[in-house]
């Protein structure tokens, strides 16, 4: 399955342990993380290399490409927030679908469009730790690949 894991690269990336974890079990399960270069320490100086255009192109691109989107919403992005509207927009046509997860203890910090998000194609944790996360995660995609509701 190819993944597109949303993470904040310009707000506060508190959130970053937390998707390196679940990429890396994303991974061993044989997904296909199309944004894994987002999970590095020098994210924003790879991505100073490519205008704000090509950024935007490429990750439509991706966006275009994934069968799911995986939101690490925690910290304040606009960008996250632009690809859960994205997918959702698209998702009636596309059967596209987002998991969109937050840390809990952020609750009061996190945009209610996110954390108050009703969409059909989305699905939201407000997670305690990691464990919590890769077991939403596999509740929420089968062995077969395929997005179960």
């Amino acid at each position: 399955m190819r993944i597109y894991l949303a993470c904040t690269v310009r707000g506060n990336r508190g959130g970053l342990n937390a998707a390196r974890r679940l990429a890396a079990h994303l991974e061993f399960r044989g997904h296909e993380i199309l944004t894994s270069h987002l999970l590095g320490d020098d994210v924003e100086q790879a991505e100073a290399a490519l205008s704000e255009r090509e950024v935007f192109e490429r990750d439509v691109r991706w966006l275009d490409a994934c069968d799911v989107l995986i939101a690490e919403a925690s910290g304040s992005s606009y960008g996250v927030g632009f690809e859960v509207g994205y997918i959702t927009g698209r998702a009636a046509l596309t059967g596209q679908r987002v998991l969109l997860l937050f840390d809990a203890v952020r609750h009061g910090a996190i945009s209610r469009m996110a954390s108050g998000n009703t969409h059909s194609a989305c699905a939201i944790l407000a997670y305690h730790d990691v464990d919590e996360i890769i077991a939403f995660l596999d509740r929420h995609l089968s062995p077969s690949d395929k997005l179960i509701g």
